[in-house]
């Protein structure tokens, strides 16, 4: 069975262009989402036209950015129905997943968001690696500040208070304050 996603990002816009192309690519079931943006991951008229494909259906669309806005997102919607034996068809792109031609392009375009993921993850550690040298922290907050750790070793060098009471004073977990602390 052919099953069509048609989706629009507002409450004015009209599905009907979508649905007759659906309805001419063959689809039986048209499920919709009206007035949702397609940068929302978690859509209800999606979520009902995934868990309504078995093996040998085809999710079909009008065009791919009704399926998803990213282009790593449009690839984990369709290598996930394709696991599970379903084909993925988009009528404005001609891509049709049950073909080798469809699985073809299909391919370049996942190689070409794992190339994008790379550089994406390159540029940021690189931009890491830039802060650090400028003497930047990197990375989440820090719980304590260094006049903080240092009241806390005093505190505790002392003797007159525990480790975990020192914690539970500057309202951090024992294990935040150790490593705070560092070697002992």
């Amino acid at each position: 069975m052919r099953i069509g996603y048609a989706r629009v990002s507002t409450e004015e816009q009209n599905l009907d262009l979508q649905k007759q192309a659906l309805k001419a690519a063959g689809c039986k079931v048209i499920i919709e989402d009206q007035g949702i943006s397609g940068g929302q991951v978690m859509r209800p008229g999606l979520a009902e036209a995934l868990g309504r494909l078995k093996k040998g259906d085809v999710l079909v669309v009008w065009r791919l950015d009704r399926l998803g806005r990213s282009l790593a997102h449009l690839i984990e919607i369709i290598d996930g129905i394709g696991k599970a034996g379903v084909g993925f068809a988009s009528v404005t792109e001609a891509i049709d997943t049950t073909t080798a031609g469809g699985r073809l392009v299909f391919h370049m375009m996942g190689a070409l968001a794992e190339f994008e993921r790379g550089l994406i993850a390159e540029r940021t550690t690189a931009g890491m690696k830039a802060a650090k040298r400028r003497g930047k922290h990197v990375g989440r907050p820090r719980k304590l500040t260094r006049p903080q750790v240092q009241h806390a070793k005093e505190l505790i060098a002392s003797g007159k208070e525990s480790r975990g009471a020192v914690a539970e004073l500057f309202g951090v977990d024992v294990k935040t304050l150790r490593r705070a602390l560092g070697p002992s």
